[in-house]
């Protein structure tokens, strides 16, 4: 092997991270579009009340990570802050599937906490792999943030159209 193919390789924690958040993009954009129609089809809520969850949900989930950033930093550590987040975002995914408004609720509330701790502290493991100055850094990123993109792209065209094609709805009543 070559000094410029040994220098080029990645830690091999790339690849981990690469697939955890390329999958957990998926999840979350899958979920978002799945959670427009159940809203609006299952639960007949009218376009306004949809809108305002589905508005809820998502900036929650967008200001969750500053809390979970700030915990993984004082206290967890991102490693643990990483795994806690995937475990109660697998959680939330399952108690979504629920028979009742509340489970759902109850799910929703569990991902965006998840979240908030995995998100804030995935890319700050992805920069820890990286001694300071390793000119691998910056490619290590793009493609820590292709799966983002890769996990992002499948969510929003197979989860919308298995969802509305093979979903059944459910009398949440």
């Amino acid at each position: 092997m070559t000094t410029i193919q040994a220098s080029a390789k990645h830690p091999k924690g790339l690849m981990t991270l690469f697939f955890s958040e390329m999958w957990e993009r998926f999840c979350y954009y899958g979920m978002r579009t799945l959670l427009t129609l159940f809203l609006v089809k299952s639960l007949m809520m009218g376009d306004s009340e949809a809108s305002l969850i589905y508005g809820a949900y998502t900036g929650l989930v967008y200001a969750a990570p500053i809390l979970g950033g700030s915990l993984a930093d004082k206290f967890l550590g991102y490693r643990y802050a990483v795994m806690l987040g995937a475990v109660l975002m697998a959680i939330g995914e399952f108690l979504i599937l629920g028979e009742s408004k509340e489970m759902l609720y109850i799910g929703m509330g569990a991902l965006i906490i998840g979240n908030g701790y995995f998100k804030a502290n995935i890319s700050t493991i992805v920069g820890k792999l990286y001694k300071d100055n390793d000119p691998r850094r910056d490619s290590g990123f793009t493609i820590f943030y292709i799966g983002i993109n890769i996990g992002a792209l499948l969510a929003t065209t197979v989860v919308a159209y298995v969802g509305e094609t093979y979903g059944l709805p459910m009398d949440l009543d």
